[in-house]
Parts: C-alpha cells; sequence; structure tokens
C-alpha cells in the first residue's frame, strides 16, 4: 500500500492518535481491515526481525483505526465540491469500496452496484468472523454512505439493471468484481 510506517508509528509512539489516523489514512482506505486480514508481509521483512521480534505493522494499524472509531476521529469525507460526473461501481468488495471511497473523493457522485443483499463482497462473504467482524464491514459502510456513496443492494448487474442502461446513466461505469 506504500503505507508511511516510521510516521504513523512515531505519532502512536507520541501519543497523538488522530495525527497517526491522518498519516495511515493518507495511503490506506480501510486500515480497519489490512490491520486484522492483511498476511503482513512487512513485518516478515522488518529487520528487526533479525534479533528480536519485528515491528507488529498489522496490530498498530488495527489499533490506530479502532482507537480512530471509539474517539470520533472517523469521519465522512464528503468532498468540498462536487464534479457533475456519476460513477456506477459493480461490486462493494475491497475494490469496490476503495474504488468508490477515491471517486466519491474526487468529487463524483457514485452509485455501488451489488448483487448480494449487504455490502462488503469477501470482506463480509469470504472472511471468517474470527478474522474479521461483519459489524466492522457494515460500520465503514454507514461512513461511506454518510459522505454520499448510494448502494443498490440486491442489485444484479445485468439482470436487475442492464449495462444499456448504466451506460446512460453513468459518465463512468467501474467493473470492480
Amino acid at each position: 500500500l506504500g503505507n508511511i510506517i516510521p510516521e504513523f508509528n512515531d505519532a502512536v509512539y507520541r501519543e497523538q492518535w488522530e495525527d497517526a489516523y491522518n498519516i495511515l489514512t493518507s495511503t490506506n482506505n480501510f486500515p480497519e481491515f489490512t490491520g486484522r486480514i492483511c498476511p503482513a508481509p512487512c513485518e516478515k521483512a522488518c529487520v528487526l526481525g533479525i534479533n528480536e521480534p519485528p515491528v507488529a505493522i498489522e496490530f498498530i494499524e488495527k489499533s490506530i483505526a479502532e482507537h480512530a472509531f471509539e474517539n470520533d476521529f472517523v469521519k465522512p469525507r464528503v468532498p468540498a465540491k462536487r464534479t457533475g460526473k456519476k460513477v456506477a461501481v459493480i461490486g462493494s468488495g475491497p475494490s469496490g469500496l476503495a474504488c468508490a471511497e477515491q471517486l466519491n473523493s474526487a468529487g463524483h457522485e457514485v452509485v455501488i452496484f451489488e448483487r448480494a443483499e449487504e455490502a462488503g463482497g469477501l470482506l463480509r462473504l469470504g472472511i471468517p468472523d474470527f478474522k474479521l467482524d461483519k459489524s466492522v464491514v457494515q460500520r465503514r459502510v454507514e461512513v461511506m454512505k454518510a459522505a454520499g456513496i448510494e448502494f443498490k443492494l440486491n442489485t444484479n448487474v445485468g439482470v436487475d439493471v442492464s449495462a444499456e442502461t448504466l451506460k446512460s446513466d453513468y459518465d463512468a461505469i467501474a467493473l470492480c468484481v
């Protein structure tokens, strides 16, 4: 992800949790997910691991994210100005959610189409609760809704809504399946 690990670690060390969250989310849309499910190759590559335990980056990310939610640092990213462009995002898994978050932050109107009855894709349906509790996914979906992202659940593109309709109603379509 290109996370700025030394800087957010330093902010945690200085107990500047909001700064740590802002640094972490400058490169990572969803640290509450990656802090739980990332295989943490950075920990395996940590040079401290030569003679002592490596830095527990995954745990630190999760801690920063949870501290941010507990202390209301997590705010919907409502753009200051809208572009007037509409984008349909097909799929609400990790790539669809990240795509929608970035497009919304850029000021585009975003609608996510998801054929399942709940958003999250693999995050919700493929990862067991002991690794990623579904309330963590839903909590982020609610933040995204508050930022202006619309979710059309139980909507199977190609069945419930045609490609032609999407092409005529939206300026762009992102396939994130």
